[in-house]
């Protein structure tokens, strides 16, 4: 009952909000934030009282479609607890500081909201292989819904390049996932879907590299891994900023989650040798998202690209096959979302008082409105990985995981943060510093929107200064990721 709960709430807050939506702006927004309140209270309840069989803190498993080995089944261990808790503290974050798109229809925005955070709950904690397709896709439309009726300039074709990415990427999966039951229809004695079932079963010789790359490509596409990230900066820059902070705090760590919960425990020989290929892939989006966002004059595309250059740490991080580099990967995901959501609630914000992104016509923020300012330099800094922020802990532990893999891979990946100080420091510089044409009257941070923000800060500074809770959380979870290595890393 635990598990299934924390999926109805916020799905019978999204129906909720969308009957409350012609009551006016206010009441969607408050019963939103109000079902996602009692969702993450609910989630510290059944945390501190989890006592699951194995490896599960919490673990469901109901008949749904038998003839076909077609289960509802939920587990939640310590990363999937993580990951859902990252979720709902996010969408709360994402309805509390939703800028003026929330004006307009704000019953159907918070409802598309809250689905989508459904479909992302859904997705870390399905344990039946159809069930989580089934959330994935959950995810999608009510996405592509905000992006496209609530977006800025040119919604409609980012809304469409999202979606055609997205779909194109679960039909793969899908189809890898039919793979893998038919090819061990026989080992089990009838088709299955259960990944605890799968879990124990090697994958037949000949299949498994092959079923494995595609769970891999659909993961990367999420994640997003160059060179199939094209999607991403169009419809971070045209979503409204609530959508912008769940698809980067949320959406792109479903991509990651996959990787670590199917694609290295299901074929753990053929992603092993694939390894390199991955470091490779990690690499390019280090170097190359690091590139394209010191080349942005648009602040929103320049946090946007930001996010390939952090999760192609996290790729590097997965591969690792090391209890660090896994472990610096969780913490990184949980950094990014936390880091990267504040930074679009801040180019938002910028937006709605200045009435652009251009960072030529940004500037002089710290003279006129110095909380803003400060709020986006600390979180800046926290991208470029600062020490005492979430970001560095993350960076630090996948590189020293990187190193004893290959030398090489490290140093290259520590390429990454030297870019990442230049263009945090250009995003310092144009937005915070110089002449500010027209900023008289700019009003600064106050209200609930300061208030969100503050706590974010306070979680980063946390998770950056006392991060044992959280490596305590996963750490199990990564060990049997690493101990499922066929050769040690």
């Amino acid at each position: 009952m635990g598990l299934i709960l924390l999926l109805l709430l916020p799905l019978v807050g999204a129906v909720t909000a969308w009957a409350a939506g012609g009551l006016g702006p206010r009441w969607p927004r408050w019963l939103a934030a109000a079902f996602l309140a009692l969702d993450i209270v609910w989630l510290l309840w059944v945390g501190l009282h989890a006592d699951g069989p194995g490896a599960w803190l919490l673990h469901l498993r109901l008949p749904w479609i038998p003839r076909f080995g077609i289960g509802f089944e939920l587990g939640m261990d310590g990363l999937a607890m993580v990951l859902v808790a990252l979720t709902l503290l996010l969408g709360l974050a994402a309805v509390l500081a939703a800028g003026r798109e929330a004006e307009q229809e704000p019953g159907l925005l918070m409802a598309n909201l809250l689905l989508t955070l459904t479909g992302a709950v859904g997705v870390f904690l399905a344990l039946d292989l159809f069930l989580f397709f089934v959330f994935w896709e959950l995810m999608l439309i009510p996405m592509y819904l905000i992006i496209a009726i609530w977006g800025h300039e040119d919604r409609i074709r980012s809304g469409l390049k999202f979606i055609i990415f997205t779909q194109a990427s679960g039909l793969l999966m899908l189809t890898a996932i039919l793979g893998l039951v038919l090819a061990q229809r026989e080992a089990l004695g009838g088709p299955s879907f259960s990944y605890t079932d799968l879990l124990g079963v090697p994958a037949p010789e000949g299949w498994a590299i092959w079923l494995m790359l595609g769970f891999f490509l659909a993961f990367a596409v999420k994640l997003p891994t160059v060179p199939l990230h094209t999607w991403l900066p169009d419809a971070h820059t045209d979503a409204p900023t609530a959508g912008s902070v769940i698809l980067a705090g949320i959406l792109l760590k479903t991509g990651a989650y996959g990787l670590l919960r199917f694609a290295l425990p299901l074929f753990p020989e053929a992603s092993q040798a694939f390894a390199p290929v991955a470091w490779i892939l990690g690499l390019a989006g280090v170097v190359y998202g690091a590139v394209l966002a010191f080349a942005q004059s648009d602040a929103k595309r320049l946090v946007a690209y930001t996010s390939i250059a952090h999760m192609g740490f996290v790729l590097i991080g997965v591969y690792t096959w090391d209890i660090l580099g896994l472990q610096g990967a969780a913490v990184l995901m949980v950094a990014h979302g936390v880091g990267t959501g504040a930074l679009f609630i801040m180019v938002g914000t910028m937006e709605e008082r200045m009435g652009t992104r251009d960072l030529s016509q940004l500037g002089g923020l710290w003279s006129v409105a110095p909380r803003m300012a400060a709020v986006t330099l600390i979180f800046t800094l926290a991208a470029l990985g600062l020490p005492g922020l979430a970001n560095f802990v993350g960076e630090i532990l996948i590189l020293l995981a990187a190193f004893a893999a290959s030398p090489l891979v490290a140093a290259v990946a520590a390429l990454g943060l030297v870019l990442a100080a230049v263009y945090g420091l250009r995003l310092i510089r144009h937005a915070l510093h110089g002449p500010g044409p027209g900023l008289d009257g700019i009003a600064d941070l106050t209200g609930i929107r300061l208030a969100v923000l503050a706590a974010m800060l306070v979680l980063m500074g946390w998770l950056g200064l006392g991060p044992q809770p959280l490596l305590e959380t996963t750490a199990p979870t990564a060990a049997r990721i690493a101990a499922s290595a066929p050769l040690p890393p």
